[in-house]
């Protein structure tokens, strides 16, 4: 058996293109025994057919003899399909043999970034098992998050077989989907090259692959119009068996997907679950993790490292960075933090499998942006034994060393003030958790280093604080469907829980700099049980809380009768709905007051030891907090808030 020494290319390099820049090939077969890849015009039995044409030409040149039939079926079978998508290439394993698969990734990063291989087929439990084990979640290709991408999606996929580009390929299932309207352009061509397109529809529409998937299939159509019909009509004249087909064809298809309109949302639907295959094998990995919708396409997977015999190899992507330091690609991916994260669970955890690492690409809150950093981290962490992976979210801290250096300040104030800002923090979790504020029920302070970038002390090594607590397995109360508020048995847990959550934020004075409430807006999680009914409301961030300690609680009541005037028209009864939020408002607010004046000491003496500044340390914000709480009538807060709703 002949190997390369370098990698040989049958066809051109994979991701080469036209003038007009398109894919001069779609589709490729990997050979890694040989070292060869196969990128020539057709599908990939027909690359494969020409491999072994050319293997045995070479055997025949070296004076040896053709493959006999068992080889040429063992080169078959040690193969792998590519893909060929944009400046991608997509690898589509045999579950079955995942080592084969990595060896054609291996051999394709002397061609192209490892940054720019994906990896197909991952609804397979053995193929995402393996990716997640090496840590390699951001090898995922991913779907697309809007209907633009959508449409780049399926005009991306149009290629030929052997004559025009007129079938959509699906690069999960290899099946090309041909439409009505392009059979119907067919009818353009002379008669020689229509009767060459009809053989070529007619002979791969009764193939499959080797995925059984068929090689071509007729888009919308119903079991009235197969391959069956070519080999009947194409004994006659080919103007008269196309028109034949055309009709057929066009009676099998609903008229809504018998026009290629990527504007209209029915066909554009249509053809893209097609694409993706009827059990659409690239559900993103924040599906399967069991989170919450509003995290759907919101998380980019970065490469981290994976786990061999205890052993921390991190991924050979940082390589690449370190080979090509100003790349802005590769910049963006080799995300500094992500390394830091699993260094930490690794030294915490000791007996992990492996570690994926993700980032929160968009804001889930409606809340506004403001200054300072909001990087926030997704982190799938799976320990020896243990059945399901831990799921954490890490959020850096706003204020850290990087941004007070980014103020001009000196390293050693931009280590105190961040230090500081720290213990603030903390300390607004602890009084918030007076307050009777349901919050998370773990948070851990961590650190990790990482190299600044600025006009000053650039490449200087700091240390960065984040906030880690784990998921929380339920739906933000902004982000709950309307359609569940139709059940009055959830709309009334619902308001009850959201009246108890409204009694400690209005309490703490929970705003952002905007001066606007900070409620019902992402933060406040929903758990609900197997029954589809709330059972609890837990707090998972505590921003802007402390920030208003001076104006009487009645000024915010507009803003705690909003979480009901925005969903009046869902509720199923919705005064009683009003009712028994702000009954559970009102003895939630009574319950604080009544546990403060019990316990008064207790509550005073709390931040005691910290400096007092009444410009607005947090020390002077508890004591206007507590002095506010203690002489507010909560059934005045209540006039006022139905007052609100009643206007």
């Amino acid at each position: 058996m002949f190997a390369f020494m370098t990698l040989r290319i049958l066809g051109a390099h994979p991701l080469a293109t036209d003038r007009e820049g398109r894919l001069l090939s779609r589709i490729g077969t990997i050979f890694p025994r040989t070292r060869t890849l196969v990128t020539l015009p057709g599908i990939h039995a027909t690359q494969r057919i020409a491999y072994i044409a050319d293997l045995n030409s070479t055997r025949l040149t070296a004076g040896q003899t053709k493959l006999d039939e068992e080889d040429e079926m063992s080169e078959w079978q040690n193969s792998v399909d590519l893909i060929m998508d944009s400046d991608c290439v997509l690898i589509r394993p045999d579950p079955e043999n995942m080592a084969l698969a990595y060896e054609a990734d291996e051999l394709l990063q002397e061609l192209v970034s490892k940054q720019k291989i994906k990896f197909l087929n991952l609804m397979n439990p053995n193929v995402r098992s393996t990716i997640k084990k090496r840590g390699e979640n951001w090898r995922i290709a991913p779907l697309p998050q809007t209907p633009d991408e959508m449409k780049q999606i399926i005009l991306a996929s149009i290629t030929p077989i052997g004559g025009k580009a007129i079938y959509y390929y699906s690069r999960d299932t290899g099946t090309r989907f041909i439409t009505y309207q392009q059979f119907c352009n067919l009818g353009n061509l002379p008669d020689a090259e229509l009767k060459d397109h009809l053989i070529e529809i007619h002979n791969y529409s009764s193939k499959y692959n080797r995925m059984a998937h068929p090689e071509v299939a007729f888009f919308g159509a119903d079991k009235t119009f197969t391959h069956a019909q070519f080999f009947q009509t194409l004994q006659d004249p080919v103007s008269s068996s196309y028109e034949k087909l055309k009709t057929a064809f066009r009676d099998a298809v609903p008229v809504e997907l018998r026009e290629d309109n990527i504007e209209d949302v029915q066909w554009r639907n249509t053809m893209f679950t097609a694409l993706l295959g009827q059990h659409n094998k690239t559900i993103p990995e924040e599906v399967l993790l069991g989170l919450s919708p509003e995290f759907f396409m919101q998380i980019e997977w970065l490469p981290g490292g994976m786990i061999e015999e205890g052993e921390l190899i991190f991924d050979s992507i940082f390589d690449e960075l370190d080979r090509n330091p100003d790349s802005p690609d590769l910049q963006m991916l080799c995300d500094e933090k992500a390394r830091g994260f699993i260094f930490n669970f690794v030294r915490e955890f000791g007996d992990i499998e492996y570690v994926n690492i993700g980032r929160v690409i968009g804001s889930l809150s409606r809340r506004p942006s403001a200054a300072g950093r909001r990087d926030v981290y997704v982190s799938e962490v799976k320990q020896a034994n243990i059945d399901h992976p831990i799921v954490r979210i890490s959020r850096m801290q706003k204020w850290g060393i990087r941004e007070h250096l980014n103020e001009g300040k000196d390293l050693l104030p931009a280590i105190m003030e961040a230090e500081e800002y720290t213990e603030y923090i903390l300390d607004r979790r602890l009084g918030c958790r007076q307050l009777g504020m349901n919050l998370t029920p773990r948070m851990t302070t961590r650190k990790i280093s990482e190299h600044y970038r600025g006009y000053r002390y650039d490449g200087q090594l700091i240390w960065s604080t984040y906030f880690e607590r784990d998921y929380l397995p339920g739906l933000a109360t902004d982000k709950i469907p309307h359609a569940r508020f139709k059940d009055l048995s959830f709309c009334l847990k619902f308001a009850e829980l959201l009246g108890r959550a409204a009694a400690s934020n209005i309490i703490v004075g929970r705003m952002n700099l905007q001066d606007d409430v900070l409620f019902d807006d992402g933060d406040e999680i929903i758990l609900i049980n197997s029954n589809g009914l709330p059972t609890d409301l837990i707090v998972s961030d505590h921003t802007g809380t402390f920030s208003e300690y001076q104006l009487p609680l009645e000024a915010f009541s507009k803003a705690y009768a909003s979480p009901l005037l925005q969903r009046l028209s869902c509720f199923v009864s919705p005064q009683t709905v009003v009712d028994v939020y702000l009954t559970a408002f009102v003895q939630r607010f009574a319950h604080i007051q009544n546990d403060y004046r019990e316990r008064k000491r207790a509550f005073d003496m709390l931040f005691k030891h910290r400096p007092r500044d009444e410009h607005g340390s947090f020390a002077y914000r508890w004591e206007r907090i507590l002095e506010r709480l203690n002489r507010t009538n909560p059934v005045d807060l209540e006039k006022a808030i139905r007052k609100e709703l009643a206007s």
